[in-house]
């Protein structure tokens, strides 16, 4: 079962087992930004540590390295006081457009998992596309039915959003900036 939000739109089933798409959780949204600010929000630890993580959670960085085979060390801690360890090794980085990414507990965590974010223009805005791939269908279903992964994603686009509207200047700040 694939599971697919596009940021309010009703989830989906697709396919029969055994096909890459029951390992996988997509999640989207378009973002009142432009596409460089959206990406930026991403490389950066003073960025990432406003917006990242579901709704109540604070994330606190032990290292951050961002470049092809750097990492992000770091510990998300849930509302209820749970720490939650956390390591992102970056596969590929093509600015602005896309993002290539194994997520996991821990460097070597053999339940780590894929991810592919894509930044594409949307009108004056960003269409951001998460794309997570698990290593098997049991741990796609445990990463949404006990961990809630695609609520958690939508609640963590919606943070990045809320965020980077805040560092969008306004027409009058542009028009400041021309006088």
């Amino acid at each position: 079962m694939a599971t697919t939000s596009s940021g309010g739109e009703a989830a989906h089933e697709a396919a029969p087992a055994t096909t890459a798409a029951d390992r996988e959780i997509v999640i989207s949204r378009v973002i009142d930004a432009p596409r460089e600010l959206v990406f930026e929000a991403f490389t950066r630890v003073r960025h990432l540590s406003r917006w990242w993580g579901p709704e109540g959670f604070t994330t606190t960085t032990r290292s951050f390295e961002f470049r092809v085979g750097g990492a992000w060390d770091f510990v998300m801690h849930g509302p209820d006081g749970t720490d939650y360890q956390e390591w992102i090794t970056y596969r590929e980085i093509v600015p602005p457009e896309r993002i290539a990414l194994l997520h996991g507990e821990s460097r070597d965590d053999p339940n780590a998992f894929e991810s592919l974010l894509t930044f594409e223009p949307a009108g004056d805005g960003t269409r951001i596309l998460m794309r997570t791939l698990f290593p098997t269908k049991e741990l796609r279903d445990e990463a949404a039915e006990k961990y809630h992964a695609i609520e958690g994603g939508e609640q963590t686009l919606r943070n990045l959003a809320a965020y980077v509207a805040e560092l969008t200047p306004t027409e009058t700040e542009l028009k400041e900036a021309e006088d």
